[in-house]
């Protein structure tokens, strides 16, 4: 769905977007995470064709970006950080334009289904003037959508919106996949993404890692497993740090945390190891790191 090869993007000295390599595949949410400037947002403008880069080439849906840029263009959505609407028309009619611009075969029928699927419909005759920052941000997502199109680039797409609101932009982000769209999106909500992408790209001038949620933990801080017994002892840390998959072990009160590649596998063996040693094991949890954590530690190495 997206193809990046060594994209650049340079605003006279300045390099904004160094030779950007990634792979999106149809049908996932790919989170682009990163801090302000990092340059997200002048790559999703290269992908949308609305800049040419500087060097390096993109295939966007099957299209070139420089040689098919108007067929990419027909073929994407795009929500900007700061949408713009007409502030003195009403909602619908804000819809309605873009709808015809895009030669939507039925404007009536796609403004009406996104308006009540975001929440606006009791509200479609008033000016967008009059709209919360938080309500033009969902018609600005129905915008994005009023053509039906197969790749969409979400740039802060909770942004300002209060927590049930929020909630219904992720959910209806959940069910875009679910009908195999194609997401792109940039947000500084490191929850959002962990709980929305299949994969995630850490971002900074350059791609700096890009794998799923699950395998950027297991990567940086490896996969730690509690396990809650009645009595702790060093003499049973001692023992289970024999066995040769313990990478790490500390105990904390009753608790033994145990660092560990797969836990799925060597959970049992160290069940069993506790049992034969007398322990009485309460239960067992897996210690996550947050993505945030993932997120920060990228960020104070580089």
């Amino acid at each position: 769905m997206i193809l990046c090869e060594s994209l650049t993007k340079r605003f006279n000295t300045i390099l904004a977007v160094d030779r950007l390599t990634l792979q999106v595949n149809q049908g996932e949410v790919f989170g682009f995470l990163g801090p302000n400037g990092a340059g997200k947002t002048t790559t999703v403008r290269m992908l949308t064709s609305l800049i040419a880069p500087t060097s390096g080439h993109a295939i966007v849906n099957g299209y070139q970006i420089g040689k098919d840029d108007q067929q990419i263009r027909r073929n994407v959505g795009l929500l900007t950080e700061t949408p713009g609407m007409y502030d003195n028309l009403s909602a619908e009619y804000n819809l309605r334009i873009y709808a015809n611009l895009y030669e939507v075969k039925d404007v009536k029928g796609q403004v009406e289904k996104y308006l009540i699927m975001l929440g606006l419909w009791d509200r479609r005759f008033d000016n967008a003037g009059t709209f919360s920052k938080g309500m033009k941000q969902k018609l600005a997502i129905a915008r994005a959508l009023l053509h039906e199109p197969p790749l969409l680039f979400l740039d802060e797409p909770t942004a300002a919106l209060d927590p049930e609101s929020a909630h219904l932009v992720r959910d209806f982000i959940s069910e875009l996949r679910k009908e195999g769209r194609t997401i792109f999106l940039c947000t500084h909500n490191l929850d959002e993404a962990d709980r929305l992408c299949d994969r995630i790209g850490v971002f900074k001038t350059h791609l700096l890692v890009m794998d799923t949620p699950a395998k950027l933990r297991s990567q940086l801080f490896g996969r730690k497993v509690v396990f809650h017994l009645k009595q702790a002892s060093e003499g049973l840390a001692g023992d289970l740090r024999k066995l040769p998959f313990v990478r790490e072990l500390k105990i904390v009160d009753n608790k033994i945390l145990i660092t560990v590649d797969n836990p799925e596998e060597r959970n049992p063996e160290i069940v069993r190891s506790l049992v034969g040693l007398g322990a009485d094991v309460q239960f067992v949890g897996e210690l996550r790191h947050s993505l945030e954590e993932v997120y920060l530690q990228l960020m104070q190495s580089t």
